[in-house]
């Protein structure tokens, strides 16, 4: 099923996400992660399935996240901070890595422990594109999440791109295919940043968790 929400919550999460939100730092590595300061949630997907689109739409601030100009080239954790209240996490975009098999796994395993070792991480919200649905990489995310014991959710982006007939679709097969995964939340987001859809679902989602 989709995730609903109340006025309440709804309230809560535009009330959340209209405080000031900023880029914090980058992380390569996990000796330079933060202090966990209250909840941190992460963002996962497929390079250009839209993240910093998501994150700017979410917050307000036109250009808060950067996207590569070449997918798959970073190699960072991004921080934001909203409201003092919240951390957001930028992950790298997968599946379209531009490095050698070394490098690649090297920063693989610095993401397992990360996923792993992050006590305040409450949650990833693993974003996939509707065009597409999900793919083999997406799969992999959520073996690794799975194992991690990491709650997951699924944000459908570009939801505008498609058919309403076409994204009901989507989103039955998305559902059911989550069902075999232990970590994974059974509700999904469907969201276009660039229309504004399901932002204020997300927020609400987002604002949820810090009660």
């Amino acid at each position: 099923m989709s995730a609903a929400f109340n006025a309440e919550q709804l309230a809560a999460g535009r009330k959340l996400f209209s405080a000031p939100s900023r880029f914090v730092l980058g992380v390569a590595q996990l000796e330079q992660l933060p202090p966990i300061r209250g909840v941190e949630v992460a963002v996962a997907g497929r390079s250009n399935v839209g993240k910093s689109s998501l994150i700017n739409a979410l917050t307000g601030v036109r250009g808060l996240a950067r996207a590569s100009n070449t997918p798959g080239r970073t190699r960072e954790l991004n921080f934001f901070d909203v409201a003092g209240r919240l951390m957001m996490v930028d992950m790298p975009g997968y599946g379209y890595a531009k490095a050698a098999k070394k490098e690649v796994k090297q920063w693989q395993d610095v993401l397992k422990a990360y996923l792993r070792g992050r006590p305040g991480l409450t949650r990833v919200f693993v974003l996939v594109d509707s065009r597409h649905g999900i793919m083999a990489h997406d799969e992999e995310m959520f073996d690794m999440l799975d194992e991690a014991a990491v709650p997951y959710q699924i944000v459908l982006t570009k939801a505008d791109k498609i058919k309403p007939s076409e994204l009901a679709v989507l989103q039955a097969d998305t559902l059911k295919r989550l069902a075999k995964h232990a970590a994974a939340i059974p509700a999904l987001h469907s969201t276009s940043s660039d229309k504004g859809w399901g932002m204020d679902e997300l927020r609400a989602e987002m604002a949820g968790l810090l009660r």
